[in-house]
């Protein structure tokens, strides 16, 4: 007998991301969505008046915990072997994200 999978995270994404069709995909599966609605949707939504529907939910909170892993990204990826993805085996690579990893923690 199969387990009920576990309920998915909230996906966090920026306002590039915040189309209909996303959010929608989003939706169907059970997801959070946690992405910022560009000013220019906004203004097209205020326009229509009443027919403009709801603005999605947003958690501004979770949202600012994506700043912090934007940036630890950013650092990993000034180690050349990590952004190139030198490594051919998935094993190898995580292992050179670990010592990445390390160095920078070790650094703060």
């Amino acid at each position: 007998m199969a387990r009920s999978p576990a309920s998915p995270t909230p996906t966090q994404a920026d306002k590039a991301y915040s189309s209909r069709a996303i959010r929608e995909h989003l939706r169907k599966r059970g997801i959070q969505a946690i992405i910022p609605v560009p000013a220019d949707q906004r203004g097209h939504r205020l326009r229509r008046g009443s027919r403009g529907g709801r603005p999605p939910a947003f958690d501004r909170e979770a949202y600012k915990q994506r700043n912090t892993i934007e940036r630890c990204i950013n650092r990993l990826k000034q180690w050349r072997g990590i952004a190139t993805r030198y490594e051919k085996t998935a094993t190898i690579y995580l292992a050179g994200l670990h010592i990445a990893g390390i160095f920078l923690w070790s650094a703060r």
